[in-house]
């Protein structure tokens, strides 16, 4: 990578650091409460080298082999890699030995696998979010409200997991107010779900079009993009 490019990295970065930082002010979060998750599907291992120059370890990923070769890459760095794609049987396996945190948990048999390969691994917990599909829509991953706490109660006794909170990816909108109804809904479930011994502290939400409605309904975690990396190359 050039200096050009990696001074151009850095200030998408900052960009949307300062953005985090304001909406938390605007809406009477602490400051350093939301973390940012920057998506780096599709990105060469250059950039996310670049954003750890800068501070960045939290890193996504939505393509299991593609992540496991950019890990082989950048193994002189300590990044935290999340899984945030869909779920596919045959890669549990190496989803469960090759990132800390998946979010997108809705299926029961996937959660059974994940945690069988991960006591294998010898790994810590893999920490996970399920997903909770708001909009109905079929064509979204999720499971509906109705069943989220019986999919959180068997979850929750698999061993080699930790589920940390709740994530959702909710029908686009330019306006702020329709943006925040489904992070409302989700925050609300998770403080009906909550208890001292399954806090569910995480709320997985919001991506760089709805960074600000997702701060003031409560997300701990945004997933950013395109705004810290630029265009996705095709893949």
């Amino acid at each position: 990578m050039n200096a050009t490019d990696n001074t151009g990295a850095h200030a998408r970065l900052e960009a949307v650091r300062e953005r985090i930082a304001a909406a938390e002010a605007r809406f009477g979060r602490a400051h350093g409460s939301v973390q940012l998750l920057a998506v780096s599907k599709v990105q060469p291992a250059e950039l996310i080298r670049a954003a750890h120059d800068h501070g960045q370890l939290a890193f996504g990923e939505s393509y299991v082999q593609e992540a496991c070769d950019k890990q082989a890459l950048l193994a002189d760095l300590a990044l935290d890699w999340h899984f945030i794609g869909r779920i596919q049987s045959n890669k549990t396996k190496l989803i469960a030995e090759h990132f800390s945190w998946v979010h997108g948990l809705s299926d029961l048999r996937h959660a059974q696998r994940l945690g069988e390969h991960r006591r294998a691994s010898g790994e810590t917990p893999l920490r996970c979010c399920l997903q909770v599909n708001l909009s109905s829509e079929a064509s979204k991953a999720g499971v509906e409200p109705d069943a989220l706490p019986t999919l959180l109660a068997r979850c929750t006794e698999i061993a080699g997991l930790r589920i940390e909170g709740l994530m959702t990816l909710p029908a686009p909108s330019d306006d702020i107010e329709t943006q925040r109804r489904p992070f409302a809904e989700l925050r609300a479930l998770r403080d009906r779900l909550a208890t001292p011994e399954q806090p569910l502290e995480t709320l997985s939400m919001g991506l760089s079009d709805d960074l600000e409605a997702a701060v003031a309904e409560g997300a701990t975690m945004v997933r950013i993009g395109t705004a810290v990396f630029g265009p996705r190359p095709r893949r």
